[in-house]
């Protein structure tokens, strides 16, 4: 046994000495990147106000259920009460951003198994916090929580669901990212480009209702969606050692080396928030769950999902109960409000950051093939704010983006003596204030692709 100990030891101490002996690339090594640091002015844990979360969350449990099919008019109980205290919030926070944010309760009807196959009435709420910028007013980056809840039995409207942290929690972090971001945008310090839509969607829990329609109203108020930041069971932190990180999922779209637009989000939202903050999941979502973001993800749209480190199922879709001495309800004591706190910060700063940034690249192509070099073009409309590019490449295997070089003037940069074939490329624009688009990764000419013998 101590043989085998002692060998095991040894192979182990192999693997963490090992050092790859492969061909520089490119072989005379690269001259360190200047590069821009990120924006200044990035929101402090401080300003996060944990308290109004706290009350708006416990306004909404004290409306007995948020069931989507409950009462949209009864100001005590059901799923319009809840609504009526998100607005609530949302005008005080309005008020208090000088007008600059616009409050909208959108009204619909949706139907599916879990409404019983009917037409059923749905509202939504968002505030939205105009661009500064013409030419990007008409981009918008979503952060959402949704405002309903349910109860084990997702048709009846008369059992108790108070949803506290699925998904009061993540209204609260969608609520005060608007207060935080609408603040900044009233002092004047920041030039926030993109428009900003701060939502609490319904129907969540009868099949995703509220987040579908909302993909196709912001399409028919003609805005195009730069990211999506869904907040859905984020108020909790119970397993020992915390705070821990909070989780974003990312589906990979379908393309094999895991580059989708999603996917990108994910690398720049934890670029921004730090690894300390961020536990990037590459899953679409949690295995046979799913959640707000994915209308957006399934139209091509980039999206992700903010959810807490470890869940706990007896406290979700379930009516408030004791059964064989386990407590059952998704109740406000089981709530970290530092956790939380830190979730709202981590949405907030990437909020921040990615309406602050210059459009991302278009039509990034991959030449190369069959050369010692890898050429790397794109297309990009005419930006006085922008700064440059970074040319962006990661090993086939590294999850993570690393600058290869910045470009400060045209829209191609080739890489000498950079094989094509063991690396990932991408590109991003970079503005004048640090904030960077997301990554646009590179793909093979499609003049060249298969033109080549084997």
């Amino acid at each position: 046994m101590a043989l085998m100990a002692a060998a095991l030891l040894a192979v182990t101490t192999f693997a963490q000495e090992f050092v790859p002996n492969d061909p520089g690339e490119p072989p005379q090594g690269r001259t360190k990147l200047k590069l821009l640091p990120r924006p200044k002015g990035a929101i402090s844990r401080q300003s996060v106000d944990e308290k109004s979360m706290r009350s708006l969350i416990h306004q909404m449990v004290d409306c007995g259920t948020r069931l989507s099919i409950s009462s949209w008019t009864d100001p005590k109980r059901g799923v319009g009460c809840g609504r009526d205290q998100v607005v609530a919030r949302l005008n005080e926070i309005a008020k208090e951003s000088g007008g600059r944010l616009q409050v909208v309760v959108d009204k619909f009807e949706a139907s599916s198994k879990r409404t019983g196959g009917n037409p059923v009435p749905m509202e939504n709420v968002y505030a939205i916090l105009p661009g500064s910028d013409p030419k990007f007013a008409k981009t918008a980056f979503v952060v959402s929580g949704h405002m309903d809840s349910r109860p084990s039995d997702d048709m009846d409207p008369k059992l108790d669901a108070p949803g506290a942290d699925d998904d009061a929690s993540g209204t609260a972090v969608s609520v005060e990212c608007a207060r935080l971001l609408s603040k900044l945008a009233a002092s004047g310090q920041v030039k926030l480009r993109a428009t900003l839509l701060f939502a609490a969607v319904s129907g969540e829990e009868q099949g995703l209702l509220g987040s579908t329609h909302l993909v196709e109203w912001l399409k028919q108020q003609g805005y195009t969606v730069g990211g999506m930041l869904d907040d859905d069971i984020v108020g909790a932190d119970r397993a020992p050692g915390g705070p821990h990180r909070v989780r974003v999922f990312s589906g990979n779209g379908g393309i094999d080396d895991c580059d989708s637009s999603s996917r990108e989000l994910a690398r720049a939202i934890e670029e921004i928030d730090g690894r300390g903050a961020i536990r990037m999941i590459f899953r679409v979502d949690r295995f046979g769950r799913g959640g707000d973001h994915y209308p957006f993800y399934k139209a091509g749209i980039p999206a992700v999902r903010f959810t807490e480190p470890l869940e706990e199922y007896s406290q979700q879709h379930q009516t408030p109960r004791t059964e064989s001495g386990v407590e059952y309800g998704d109740l406000e004591k089981y709530l970290d409000f530092r956790f939380m706190g830190n979730v709202a910060q981590d949405n907030a700063e990437a909020l921040r950051q990615l309406a602050m940034s210059p459009a991302p690249p278009t039509q990034a192509t991959l030449e190369g093939a069959v050369t010692p070099d890898a050429k790397v073009s794109w297309s990009v409309e005419d930006d006085p704010d922008r700064a440059g590019f970074e040319i962006l490449w990661r090993e086939t295997t590294e999850v993570r983006w690393q600058v290869f070089e910045f470009v400060t003037t045209g829209t191609e940069a080739v890489l000498k003596g950079v094989s094509t074939d063991n690396h990932f490329f991408a590109v991003r624009a970079v503005g004048k204030n640090g904030a960077r688009s997301l990554a646009v990764p590179t793909e093979m000419d499609a003049n060249r692709r298969g033109n080549y013998s084997r």
